[in-house]
């Protein structure tokens, strides 16, 4: 069984040293993604507009994936401030509504004090 590793483009992949995605199988493995426009490497200084880009970037990776959000098992939503989680619903609701995937909300500092939430996401091809 063949590994396929997935770049969004981000330096910041090459200087870490991880995929934005990786794909085994049948499953697929994001990474935490965040709100960067990775195009332009810029980020929103609002966590709702954070939210829809890192849907954007996850879907990104899973079309390189050949999956996508239908095929969502598992998603963890990682905010600094649990206070703000709410005001995601409507963008969580948005992309996974019909998905329904297991979840997990952590409130944790992330790498970087502009990110205001980070998302994880395991698929399962079908």
């Amino acid at each position: 069984m063949s590994k396929k590793l997935i770049s969004s483009g981000s330096i910041l992949e090459e200087q870490i040293g991880y995929s934005r995605a990786v794909v085994q199988g049948d499953w697929v493995f994001v990474s935490g993604t965040t709100g960067y426009n990775y195009k332009t490497m810029t980020i929103s200084d609002n966590v709702v507009e954070q939210t829809e880009q890192c849907f954007l970037n996850i879907i990104n990776a899973l079309e390189q994936a050949n999956a996508s959000l239908n095929d969502v098992v598992r998603v963890t939503y990682i905010l600094p401030n649990e206070n703000e989680f709410e005001q995601c619903w409507p963008v969580l609701n948005k992309y996974l509504g019909d998905v329904r995937p297991a979840a997990t909300m952590i409130s944790a500092g992330l790498a970087n004090d502009k990110m205001k939430i980070e998302i994880q996401v395991t698929a399962l091809k079908t």
